[in-house]
């Protein structure tokens, strides 16, 4: 039988062998294939990324809390306080502040960060926040034991208003913060509805308010883990999702979204900064 001799095509410089289909489907398929091996190394390698540039924001977050300290005699900032402003109600948040008029401007931490409010961002979140007007969003903060906590604005004596840090729930004082590389001091926030800022701790010791307590739980968005900066300052990633030892189906489910989101622990150690 006689032999079939490749296809051949003729060009300016002579003719020469040309590619036929099956050879090019063939090689589409290699191309495509290879491609398909080199995606989850690809997005492996992107996931890494966003979590250094994420634990790099909470390092300066904890950076300038300890500067915020050095200012203020070691106290750290509130998580949030309400003060009575002649427009209306103006809220501080240990990151930005609402103003009556709707505007957003920066709060206590800002002054003391490279960064400026883009630090404030995790890169692996991907949603509005859930607080206001916030510009960036992602992060929470040790709201139980760390940052005083204000209430609302009310009357005082002689026609006065009560307000700010006069109605604040303190945290705990440094000088019985005995625990500071077991504290979580600022990491990746979420609840079912989103990110949170105010982080909880799980015995509900503080708040009284289990509601609120499962909705102020960490996210553990990178990869299945939550990345924390602690009270000394070094950054630590948690790979386990904690339910918290009161937890109950409805707490689970419908407000936490568990365990996307979740408990360091089940109890207060890594909350607590103060000697078990």
């Amino acid at each position: 039988m006689a032999q079939t001799s490749p296809r051949r095509r003729k060009t300016p410089y002579g003719t020469r062998t040309a590619f036929t289909l099956v050879e090019l489907l063939v090689t589409c398929a290699c191309v495509v294939l290879l491609v398909g091996m080199l995606m989850p190394s690809l997005s492996g390698a992107m996931a890494a990324s966003r979590s250094l540039n994420c634990q790099t924001n909470l390092r300066q977050l904890g950076a300038a809390a300890m500067s915020y300290g050095a200012v203020y005699g070691g106290h750290s900032p509130a998580a949030i306080l309400y003060f009575k402003r002649p427009a209306g109600i103006e809220i501080a948040a240990w990151d930005f502040v609402h103003h009556p008029d709707g505007t957003v401007t920066a709060g206590a931490l800002w002054q003391f960060t490279d960064a400026g409010a883009p630090v404030h961002q995790c890169p692996e979140f991907e949603g509005p926040s859930t607080f206001g007007s916030d510009p960036y969003t992602g992060y929470n903060y040790n709201t139980s034991f760390i940052g005083a906590e204000g209430g609302f604005p009310q009357a005082g004596p002689n026609d006065t208003v009560l307000d700010g840090w006069a109605v604040a729930r303190r945290g705990v004082p440094p000088g019985a913060q005995h625990r500071a590389s077991e504290t979580a001091l600022f990491g990746d926030g979420g609840w079912k509805g989103g990110a949170n800022k105010f982080m909880r701790a799980p015995m509900n010791t503080i708040e009284q308010a289990l509601d609120v307590v499962y909705a102020g739980g960490q996210a553990f968005r990178h990869r299945g883990a939550c990345n924390l900066v602690h009270l000394d300052g070094h950054c630590s990633s948690a790979s386990r999702s904690c339910p918290g030892a009161l937890a109950t189906e409805d707490l689970l489910v419908n407000v936490m979204d568990h365990p996307r989101n979740g408990f360091l622990t089940n109890g207060d150690a890594a909350y607590d900064p103060r000697s078990p």
